[in-house]
């Protein structure tokens, strides 16, 4: 499976924000089977702090919403459900774990409130997302390294651009 563009940016934050060593996409149980089939879209690991950061992301301009706003909830819940079970068999020798849900347009109201009633997955949502997006905007004005993330190399290059 490719790797989306939103992806790409959670991957640059986990890298260069929360500092992590490691960071993968599409992260799938192994094994392959039916639990194969249900993937992780970007999976951080901080070795120093032994913090593994299990992330959803759902990057839509015009708004997560896929069915109704029922069945949005329940779909990220069941995938938060994931993220438990893979933390749990494959991640527990890290003692910190960070479930996360990115997405950049969630409308307010039903779906905000009803996914921050989901236990243990912290959103990253709406203006948090756009706060992450903005220390990655900021660090690429500093920084001219590569960093092996395209997105971050394309803010690198846009914030250096020249009349």
């Amino acid at each position: 499976m490719l790797t989306d563009v939103g992806e790409y940016f959670v991957g640059a934050c986990l890298q260069l924000v929360d500092q992590c060593d490691f960071v993968d996409y599409n992260v799938r149980p192994p094994g392959g089977g039916l639990e194969g089939l249900g993937e992780l879209d970007v999976v951080g690991l901080n070795f120093k702090t032994q913090t593994a950061h299990l992330c959803e992301v759902t990057t839509h301009r015009s708004g997560l919403v896929d069915g109704s706003h029922k069945e949005t909830v329940e779909r990220v819940a069941a995938k938060h459900e994931r993220q438990k079970i893979y933390a749990e068999k494959y991640l527990s020798n890290f003692k910190n774990h960070h479930f996360q849900f990115w997405s950049p347009v969630v409308p307010v109201g039903y779906l905000t409130t009803h996914l921050r009633q989901i236990s243990g997955l912290e959103l990253v949502i709406n203006g948090d997302y756009k706060k992450r997006i903005q220390q990655l905007q900021e660090r690429a004005k500093k920084e001219a390294h590569d960093t092996r993330n395209p997105v971050f190399r394309v803010l690198q290059i846009l914030e250096h651009l020249r009349d």
